[in-house]
């Protein structure tokens, strides 16, 4: 079997999404999903992401996300396959979803801010990933 390379890849960016276009995005029009355990969650997060662990998608998705929502997953990062299956839960519940590429590993390095339990941290952007400044 022949894959056209450009319709793999069209396809494929259909799926994903950026930190920054996520952290620049309209407010409220994406619903951030974090799907790691319970104890990374507790280390940090995106602020105003929803958490559900990849296990508990099916089972949680229903009662805590609106149908019609444009969801929006993330694990650890680059290394971490865990949105990718995440996102394979939410589009099997009929969801729009995009994986955000990078992870909350890109977010941080981004320069973006974390919320923890001592409340929000921002830290300095990492000048080899982003040109982003804060």
């Amino acid at each position: 079997m022949t894959v056209d390379p450009a319709a793999y890849f069209r396809a494929k960016l259909q799926c994903e999404i950026d930190v920054m276009e996520v952290a620049e995005s309209e407010p409220g029009s994406l619903l951030v999903v974090d799907t790691r355990r319970r104890s990374s969650w507790d280390h940090g997060h995106i602020p105003d992401a929803v958490h559900i662990p990849t296990a508990q998608i099916p089972a949680k998705a229903p009662d805590l996300i609106p149908a019609g929502s444009q969801v929006v997953v993330y694990s650890w990062g680059p290394g971490c396959n865990g949105s990718t299956f995440a996102a394979l839960a939410f589009a099997e519940l009929g969801y729009s979803v995009k994986e955000m590429i990078g992870g909350i590993e890109y977010w941080i390095r981004n320069g973006l801010p974390v919320e923890t339990a001592a409340g929000t941290i921002q830290s300095k952007p990492d000048a080899l990933v982003t040109a982003h400044t804060a």
